[in-house]
């Protein structure tokens, strides 16, 4: 982890095909004085994604000024669900900036009741109070407040997080993140959380729940001490879940003493799994659950939904946002959630993560360089490294990467735990020809790539 891809323009064979265009070096010389800019004044951390100098998108292509375009396989990190410059979330925005009405701050509006409404209405029973944010981070935050807040009543401050965990860069949600180890994470994390293996993830070798009650004990943490149970419904970092009786039994448990339960929804939530949220894949209800990226497919907006005993803990004023519930941000998210619903893009993820499961299964299979495959729906994730081992090889991962941009397909920089990890997530409204275009390039690159 911690690369740049560099910015020497290569030659590449021209490509041209129903989603794909490239007719120039890569990355574009004309493009490197706005790279070689954002380097100079950006932080380092922002130098990390491939060389690609966006000018518009839509639908599932991304294009730049200079005559090229690719089949997006990121979804600009998971955000656009309803595709890019979705028709429905553009006409929404319209609307707003026509009035005109660009902030209200707390005060209330029309569209910010639209909007927590129309989160409530899809969202299941007894989880019917949302709190509106602006980042994924700051609603894993919110409901890590909610949680120690809950708790202070009975002196219960043990939250329990999973290794490997993502839930964001800010201090909090980093304390959350089970990545204690990674470069730039926190040196000092918060001595009442604790990490447990994520029975999702191949590696981890006991799966069963029993296996989470003797690690606590084994851990020093009394049941009764605990406030919250916090995990993404798949993790970011390689599209693992849960199995679904751990899921089940950690709901019981969380009852049976008194924690509450939250899922990091972030990355699965409005469809991506092939359900409107992710955990209903496992059969229960969380307490708590936290929204963003694909909320809006555009905008940034999050949200916190959860219980109304534990939303309602702060008295008027105290728990608030200025830029909670921005009108176009409100409006973007209108759209598309109406998109999602309107064009079946839940059912289509769905159908589509079975031909997306099909391709990778057989990419994996073929290459001894990808120990293990993850996902479900239009989420997954190709673990680079020596099949048999354990050890990621993220140099690989990078490389691969990297040709595939070459190629016109993109994707995002390799995340997890040792940078090994590739992520393959497409927007919830791709059709199967195209996912089996992107995946013949991931095919080809791995093939350039090793040889």
């Amino acid at each position: 982890m911690g690369k740049s891809y560099p910015l020497i323009p290569k030659k590449v064979p021209h490509i041209e095909t129903k989603y794909r265009r490239i007719k120039t070096e890569i990355p574009v010389p004309e493009s490197i004085p706005i790279l070689e800019k954002l380097r100079t004044y950006e932080p380092l951390s922002m130098s990390g994604q491939p060389p690609v100098v966006w000018d518009h998108a839509k639908g599932v292509q991304v294009y730049d000024k200079y005559g090229n375009k690719w089949l997006d396989f990121s979804s600009g990190v998971l955000v656009t669900n309803a595709g890019h410059s979705a028709p429905l979330v553009l006409s929404e925005i319209k609307k707003y900036l026509e009035k005109p009405l660009l902030h209200n701050y707390c005060f209330p509006s029309e569209i910010r009741a639209a909007l927590v409404e129309k989160i409530a209405s899809v969202s299941p029973e007894p989880l019917k109070k949302v709190f509106l944010l602006t980042t994924g981070a700051e609603a894993v935050e919110c409901a890590f407040k909610l949680a120690r807040t809950y708790g202070k009543k009975t002196n219960k401050k043990v939250v329990i997080s999973y290794e490997g965990s993502f839930h964001g860069r800010t201090l909090g949600a980093q304390m959350l993140g089970g990545l204690p180890g990674l470069k730039g994470w926190i040196i000092h994390p918060d001595p009442d959380v604790y990490y447990l293996p994520f029975p999702g993830e191949p590696r981890c070798k006991d799966k069963s729940f029993d296996f989470f009650e003797r690690h606590i004990k084994e851990l020093g943490i009394e049941p009764e001490n605990v406030c919250a149970v916090i995990s993404e419904t798949y993790q970011g970092v390689s599209g693992a879940l849960m199995p679904v009786e751990y899921a089940q039994q950690l709901r019981k448990w969380c009852d049976k003493n008194g924690a509450l339960l939250i899922f990091d929804e972030i990355q699965a939530g409005f469809g991506r799994t092939g359900k409107m949220f992710g955990f209903q894949h496992y059969g229960i209800v969380p307490d708590i659950f936290c929204l963003g990226k694909g909320i809006s497919s555009s905008l940034p907006v999050s949200a916190v939904v959860g219980k109304k005993e534990y939303m309602d803990l702060y008295e008027p004023g105290t728990m608030t946002s200025t830029h909670t519930g921005n009108p176009l941000c409100c409006a973007a998210a209108l759209g598309s959630i109406n998109a999602i619903e309107k064009y079946n893009l839940v059912e289509n993820a769905a159908k589509m993560g079975d031909v997306l499961e099909e391709e990778l299964t057989e990419i994996y299979k073929k290459f001894d360089c990808i120990q293990f495959l993850c996902g479900k729906g239009l989420v997954w994730g190709l673990q680079i490294g020596k099949k048999g081992t354990e050890r990621p090889d993220p140099d690989t991962a990078f490389e691969i990467v990297g040709r595939c941009v070459e190629k016109g397909l993109l994707l995002f920089a390799p995340v997890g735990l040792g940078g090994g990890t590739i992520k393959i997530n497409p927007p919830l409204i791709i059709q199967e020809d195209a996912l089996r275009e992107g995946c013949s390039v991931i095919r080809e690159a791995i093939e350039e790539i090793t040889g």
